[in-house]
């Protein structure tokens, strides 16, 4: 069938911006706790409360922003560019103030400057929530739905070289032989080289992707497939779902923020975790977090082929219970451990495997329940699913590291992902399957 031979080439130019996303969250989620917590003196449940901030928003800006740009008319540019060239515009103007003012109010302490510091975050994080579900939406506007699995292994895939490329460069700049003992760490120049690789990205897509053209050859495709589209027109083109797929995507959506619930749980607060526990600095912690987006980086493709074999639904399952055995087995290691050990690395190489597995398939099982024209609508739901998770797991977690112990962290994070197998149980579409290639010729498909 040599029309569904998905273009690596482009998936990995369209793939650009979510590495952008990526580097940038890498590192919001790694420094502004420790920020919050060593400049301005918060605690846990307050900075959990910070950190949740973004999420809220997320519910309402991701489905907004998506939505929006499903209904934007197409312009030379297409209909979700504009929302990415605009939101990493704002959002790179904006994060290099974040360190300037951290910087300043440990020189002097004063109330503006907090004032400032939480003006400034909340900002940005409108410009980043503007384009978020426009960037990812573009994925499933250029690739037809058979395949979205395998395109989604390839925008992980260039997620987590962004998330890499941050982790890498701040355990070069900061290793913990460095910042131990330091009364304060300036963050500027990680903050700096975040910002010139969303704008390089971002630069490379626009010089390289045409949306308008891409989105027309891949809807063409589409209208010779009608048996891809599980939704019916309402005749005034909305999304009208049969019963049976509506009670699947809200299983679905259930499951997406119970995973997310956990994994958050442990992403938000693994440097300060580190740090309290086991007297680590930010060099030993992006470490463990640098295994894990490699483990996941040398996932993605080989899931992206056996979601393509064995399913959506059962590689996604398999992931959800590999994650919550790392997540407890993270709990042991750490318990009895005051320093990162080799096993304790192994785990996180595999925490990503599974990452990835859950990862790669969630969001192409939303999409494939909708027809074209709404593709960013139902992305927003993707996003609305899991921010509600991560609005509410970071302030949870905080709250219990507090008044429990730092060690109920990762059976926490471990009792969320294992729900999430009970609710996939229930989940009875999305579950596409595409053409398979074995050996060589798996790769053979590199398109210019």
């Amino acid at each position: 069938m040599n029309e569904l031979k998905l273009n690596n080439r482009r998936t990995i130019l369209v793939g650009l911006a979510f590495l952008s996303i990526c580097s940038f969250w890498q590192m919001y989620d790694n420094l502004i706790p420790l920020i919050l917590k060593n400049t301005f003196q918060m605690d846990e449940s307050l900075t959990g409360a910070i950190m949740a901030a973004d999420n809220i928003l997320a519910l309402f800006l991701l489905p907004l922003f998506g939505g929006l740009s499903d209904k934007c008319k197409p312009g030379r540019l297409g209909r979700r560019t504009p929302f990415i060239l605009a939101g990493t515009a704002g959002a790179v103007v904006l994060m290099n103030l974040l360190p300037m003012l951290d910087n300043s109010y440990f020189q002097q302490a004063a109330p503006f400057k907090l004032v400032s510091f939480v003006i400034v975050l909340g900002l940005l994080l409108v410009a980043m929530g503007t384009y978020r579900s426009p960037a990812v939406a573009l994925m499933p506007d250029v690739t037809p739905k058979p395949l979205r699995s395998k395109a989604n292994a390839i925008i992980n895939l260039m997620g987590a070289v962004g998330g890499v490329l941050y982790l890498g460069i701040s355990v070069l700049l900061y290793p913990a032989a460095k910042t131990r003992g330091m009364v304060h760490v300036d963050y500027q120049p990680l903050f700096v080289i975040v910002s010139l690789i969303m704008v390089l990205a971002v630069a490379v897509l626009l010089l390289t992707i045409r949306e308008p053209r891409l989105v027309e050859e891949n809807r063409s495709l589409e209208q010779k497939h009608p048996e891809w589209n599980l939704a019916e027109d309402d005749g005034s083109g909305g999304e009208v779902l049969p019963v049976p797929v509506k009670k699947s995507l809200i299983f679905l959506l259930a499951s997406i923020a119970l995973w997310y619930a956990g994994y958050n749980g442990v992403t938000t607060w693994f440097s300060t975790y580190v740090s309290q526990v086991m007297g680590e600095g930010i060099g030993g912690t992006n470490t463990c977090l640098m295994v894990a987006t490699v483990g996941a980086i040398v996932s993605y493709i080989p899931i992206g082929i056996l979601a393509s074999r064995v399913g959506r639904k059962k590689t996604i399952q398999a992931g959800v219970v590999l994650l919550a055995a790392c997540f407890l087995a993270g709990y042991l290691m750490t318990s009895h451990s005051s320093e990162i050990t080799p096993l304790m690395y192994a785990a996180f190489a595999l925490v990503g495997l599974a990452w990835a597995a859950i990862n790669v398939n969630s969001l192409p099982m939303v999409v494939e329940m909708c027809r074209g024209s709404d593709v960013g609508k139902f992305t927003g739901y993707y996003y609305t699913a899991s921010m509600t998770a991560q609005v509410i797991t970071p302030v949870l977690a905080g709250t219990l590291m507090k008044h429990i112990s730092y060690q109920i962290l990762f059976p926490y994070a471990a009792f969320f992902v294992a729900m999430s197998f009970v609710t996939m149980l229930f989940v009875r579409h999305g579950d596409s399957k595409a053409e398979i290639k074995t050996g060589l010729d798996a790769f053979g498909d590199m398109e210019d």
